[in-house]
C-alpha cells in the first residue's frame, strides 16, 4: 500500500554521506512546527517553553536548537512556523536566551493564517530560493526525540529523487492515535485515526501485523520546488479537516470558562494534506524508541506526558553511554543492572565513546526493578 524502507547496513552511511553533502552546500533547511497552545498539557505558553523534567532542566526548544547547533557549520537556515498565540512568547525566549547560539540571522519566525488555511505566510518560499536552500525538513516541536535535518533521512529523499517524504513508526495498536500513511485510490495521504473506521485500523496481514501500520509522526521532507507548486497551483484544493476540541468561551454571567471536556469543533489543515500531489512520494520507517516520544497531555494523562518524554530521552542516552562503554551506579555506588538492551546496529553520537569509554556515571534514573519509583522523580 506505500513504499517503506528500513536500512540497518552500511548503506546507512551512504545515506548519510549524501545527506551531510547537501546540508555542507547549504541546500537544507529546518522548519519547526510550533503554533500549538499546548492546551491539552495544561500550560499557557507554547510547547516548545516547556520543562519535561530533565536533570539539566532544558526546554523543548533549547534541546532542539542545541541539536541544529551540532550542525550548525554544515547547515542552512532555520525556520520556526508559530500561530498569532505563540509568536510573541517565542521571539520573547529565543531573544532571552540569546537564540541558544545560533545566529540570529538564520533564525527566521513568522506565523501562520488562522483558521481554515494553514499555509506559508508572506516571502517565506522566496527567502529560501534566495538563501539557495532546496531541500526542508519539517518537524512538529513536541518530539523530544526527533532528529533535526537528519543527514541519513535526507540523504534517502534526495538519492529517491523523493519531492516530497515521511517519517513513520510502526503503530504501536490498532486504535493508536496517530494518522495512518497509506495509498487511497493511487494516491499517497495520510489518514487521521479518527477518520479511519475501525475495521481497517484493526485488519492485519497474514504474519499479524496491522495493514495499515505506517503511523505518521509529523516529520516531513519537500523540495521547495514542490512547495511552490502546492502554493500557486493547489492550495485551494486542501480540504479541511474536523477536530473536536476543547474550547474556552464566555458564560451567560461573563465569565470566562475553560471547559474540562470537548465541547465545540475546530477545523484544521495540516502539512500532511499536500502528499497529494507528490509526484514522488516515499515513506521512511524508524524506531519509535529513538526518534518519536510526543508531548501532548499533562502528567494525570496515561500518555504522551512530561514523564514519558523524559523517560524516553533519557533512556535513549543511558543507552548510547552503555554502548559507548560507560558504567552506572545507584546513589549508594552499586552498578546498575544493564536489563535495558540497545540494538546492535545502534550507534551513540560521534565522539561519545571517546568521552565515555570506561566512565563511571551517576544515573539520572534507576533502571533496578525494585527501584522503579526512583523513575517517577528523575
Amino acid at each position: 500500500m506505500y513504499r517503506v524502507f528500513i536500512f540497518r547496513d552500511s548503506s546507512l552511511l551512504l545515506l548519510f554521506s549524501q545527506g551531510l553533502y547537501q546540508i555542507s552546500q547549504d541546500k537544507v533547511a529546518v522548519l519547526l512546527l510550533a503554533g500549538g497552545q499546548g492546551t491539552r498539557l495544561g500550560v499557557p505558553y507554547p510547547k516548545g517553553m516547556y520543562d519535561v523534567g530533565l536533570p539539566s532542566r532544558k526546554t523543548l526548544y533549547q534541546i532542539q536548537a542545541e541539536r541544529i547547533r551540532r550542525v550548525e557549520q554544515l547547515a542552512g537556515e532555520r525556520y520556526i512556523m508559530t500561530s498569532e498565540f505563540t509568536l510573541g512568547p517565542t521571539e520573547r525566549f529565543f531573544q532571552e536566551h540569546g537564540y541558544f547560539n545560533l545566529e540570529k540571522s538564520n533564525v527566521i519566525m513568522f506565523e501562520q493564517r488562522m483558521l481554515p488555511a494553514v499555509d506559508f505566510d508572506g516571502k517565506i518560499l522566496e527567502d529560501m530560493e534566495r538563501r539557495g536552500v532546496q531541500y526542508v525538513h519539517v518537524y512538529c516541536v513536541d518530539n523530544i526525540l526527533v532528529k533535526m535535518a537528519d543527514p541519513v533521512f535526507v540523504g534517502f529523499c534526495v538519492s529517491k529523487g523523493a519531492d516530497c517524504g515521511a517519517k513513520v513508526v510502526e503503530k504501536a495498536y490498532p486504535t493508536e492515535p496517530v494518522g495512518v500513511v497509506c495509498c487511497v485510490d493511487g494516491v499517497y495521504q495520510v489518514v487521521e485515526y479518527s477518520e479511519i473506521p475501525l475495521e481497517l485500523a484493526e485488519r492485519r496481514n497474514p504474519d499479524g501485523r496491522l495493514t495499515y501500520s505506517a503511523g505518521n509522526i509529523c516529520n516531513h521532507f519537500f523540495t521547495v520546488d514542490f512547495l511552490r507548486v502546492v502554493g500557486e497551483k493547489f492550495e485551494p484544493q486542501l480540504k479541511p479537516h474536523v477536530a473536536i476540541k476543547k474550547v474556552p468561551f464566555v458564560d451567560k454571567e461573563g465569565n470566562l470558562v475553560k471547559p474540562l471536556k470537548p465541547n465545540g469543533i475546530k477545523l484544521e489543515k495540516f502539512v500532511f494534506d499536500v502528499f497529494q500531489f507528490s509526484k514522488n512520494f516515499v515513506a521512511f520507517e524508524v524506531q519509535r524508541e529513538e526518534e518519536f516520544s510526543p508531548l501532548k497531555n499533562a502528567d494525570m494523562a496515561e500518555k504522551d506526558t512530561p514523564t514519558t518524554a523524559r523517560r524516553a530521552l533519557l533512556s535513549q542516552h543511558y543507552r548510547w553511554a552503555l554502548k559507548a562503554g560507560a558504567k552506572f551506579v545507584d546513589s549508594c555506588g552499586e552498578q546498575i543492572p544493564e536489563k535495558q538492551s540497545f540494538r546492535e546496529d545502534e550507534e551513540p553520537p560521534a565522539g561519545l565513546e571517546k568521552y565515555l569509554k570506561s566512565k563511571v556515571l551517576q544515573s539520572p534514573f534507576l533502571l533496578d526493578e525494585t527501584k522503579a519509583e526512583t523513575l517517577k522523580q528523575a
